[in-house]
């Protein structure tokens, strides 16, 4: 295909970019990988990953996100410490200042989908300065295929414009400091700036959906999700925070992986929003996840902040210098069992995944209705030390519908739509700590993989459901007293600790956390929700 017939039709005077220098559009991984080279924006690595640093930013920057406050919007969204508003006037101040910087430069442009349902499906273009981050939007998104009158015709609904080498100038455009992520939402543009963190790109059109599609009906899920080999209506969606396993967990390799981050719950069923894996390869083990690990070592990878021997090109996935949260881009496609539709019927099991440093959560305990609600809105997990600056020992996390940062509408917007399915189509909520046991973070240890995957294929395959249960007696769930592969201790968490007074202590301290964290979604509409929390 000629270079002309990569260029749609509809450009980029519709969002203020003129007078550009060299453009180059919807380039393939190779070309991509060459322009990076050329540009020493990368390294290849052994085997053919190519090896990239985001400089001071090796992660979100949650405090720098701004969302336009302007009349269509403005009434539907959840201000406050998530949302924070932004004057259209400066958006726009910042809008014109971003395409002057951009005038006689060269950019690179990906037209690409989020969303593969149709029904649902957003069309997106990534203009970026560097050919390193174009790549990262080639891998994460739905490729638009390359026939030349699907590339030509191709028109945008969202743009995302990303320019990390561009700053904000916190007096004149009021940020708080020289890095933003501001999104207007009714014209569906995205500015990026003074960040080369790439998950600022998908996290952005994610934020995106999760306004636009609770209107049409469809939840928005921060979830992996997969589904049996032999049987297609053994779906699974699986909610958590970083560091609680998603990822890790949905990649089965006895089951096919429909996505691992993103994906919508419509009336059909759920899909994918993305084409590719954004996974955490900090001491990525390639014995527990094999499949993970050989993605580390193939061509078109994108490997943020892992080092990198720079004579004989091979890298360290257990070297944290850089950060803990060393990342992994590649396309869905270099995995082996996935679903190539990124569709699957409705959930049969919901798994919500905490990693608790506190130990006292069990591996898995089955929740109700308004339990699966509750753990749903509160978005638990917890932080260690080591993984987060200042961070000296186990502090509780609580985010709203395990993503709070992308949720744009209340979170009980998101909690009744995933109530209502639950109820449709009768799906089995879990509750699965990947955390500590036998006592807290620096006394007990991790939960072993072996364990987790044992108890999920029991819940996934139904046994699970057949076995005797005991209520836990501050959290009030079922908690199952057996699972072959799983020893019984180990299913009570009390009877791993040593001192039974100090587990009653700690038990009642996390309940406490809980109880001050949902303080702030009370009101007479969760009354029965919030009474199906810990008992304190």
């Amino acid at each position: 295909m000629e270079t002309r017939d990569l260029v749609p039709d509809h450009q980029l005077d519709h969002v203020g970019l003129h007078h550009l220098g060299q453009v180059y559009w919807n380039r393939s991984t190779p070309e991509l990988y060459e322009h990076a080279i050329r540009r020493y924006e990368a390294q290849v690595a052994h085997l053919g990953p190519l090896v990239v640093s985001t400089g001071q930013h090796t992660g979100r920057a949650a405090k720098d996100k701004y969302v336009v406050d302007e009349p269509k919007t403005t009434g539907e969204i959840w201000w406050g410490k998530v949302n924070l508003k932004y004057p259209e006037e400066r958006f726009d101040a910042l809008h014109r200042r971003m395409a002057a910087y951009l005038r006689g430069k060269t950019v690179f442009v990906k037209d690409c989908y989020a969303g593969a349902d149709e029904n649902y499906r957003e069309n997106v273009r990534v203009v970026t300065e560097s050919a390193w981050h174009n790549l990262f939007a080639h891998n994460m998104f739905i490729q638009v295929p390359r026939e030349r009158s699907a590339i030509r015709s191709f028109v945008p609904d969202f743009t995302v414009i990303h320019c990390p080498s561009f700053n904000a100038d916190p007096e004149d455009d009021r940020t708080r400091s020289g890095t933003f992520v501001a999104l207007h939402l009714s014209r569906k543009l995205v500015l990026i700036g003074g960040s080369a963190y790439a998950g600022e790109i998908k996290k952005s059109i994610f934020t995106g959906l999760n306004f636009l599609l609770p209107a049409q009906d469809v939840l928005s899920m921060h979830c992996s999700a997969n589904v049996s080999k032999d049987d297609p209506s053994n779906v699974a969606v699986f909610f958590g925070l970083s560091g609680t396993g998603k990822t890790t967990l949905s990649a089965d390799p006895n089951r096919l992986l429909i996505g691992d981050d993103e994906h919508g719950w419509s009336d059909k069923g759920i899909f994918n929003f993305e084409g590719g894996c954004y996974a955490k390869v900090i001491q990525l083990s390639q014995t527990s996840e094999p499949e993970i690990y050989e993605c580390t070592r193939r061509f078109g990878t994108v490997l943020e902040n892992v080092a990198i021997n720079t004579a004989t090109r091979r890298v360290d996935l257990n070297d944290a210098s850089f950060t803990e949260n060393t990342r992994a881009s590649y396309p869905l496609t270099h995995l082996p069992n996935i679903v190539r539709s990124g569709m699957a019927g409705h959930p049969r099991n919901i798994i919500m995944l905490t990693a608790d440093a506190f130990g006292i959560l069990p591996p898995i305990a089955r929740l109700t209705e308004d339990q699966a609600m509750y753990h749903f809105i509160s978005g638990y997990t917890a932080k260690v030390a080591g993984t987060e600056k200042g961070v000296k020992e186990p502090a509780a996390t609580f985010s709203a519908c395990f993503g709070a940062p992308f949720m744009v509408r209340h979170p009980s917007v998101y909690a009744q739509l995933l109530a209502r399915k639950i109820r449709e189509h009768r799906a089995a909520c879990w509750l699965v700590n990947t955390g500590w046991t036998g006592g807290a973070y620096g006394t007990g240890s991790r939960m072993k993989i072996e364990f987790t995957r044992a108890l999920l294929n029991a819940a996934l395959s139904g046994s699970l459901e057949k076995v005797a249960m005991r209520p836990d007696p501050v959290f009030g769930f079922d908690v199952p007293r057996e699972c072959p592969g799983v020893p019984a201790d180990i299913l009570e968490p009390s009877r791993t600790w040593s001192s039974q007074s100090d587990y009653d202590a700690q038990a009642k301290k996390l309940a406490a956390m809980f109880h001050e964290n949902f303080e702030q979604f009370r009101d007479p509409s969760t009354k029965d929700v919030e009474a199906a929390g810990p008992r304190v």
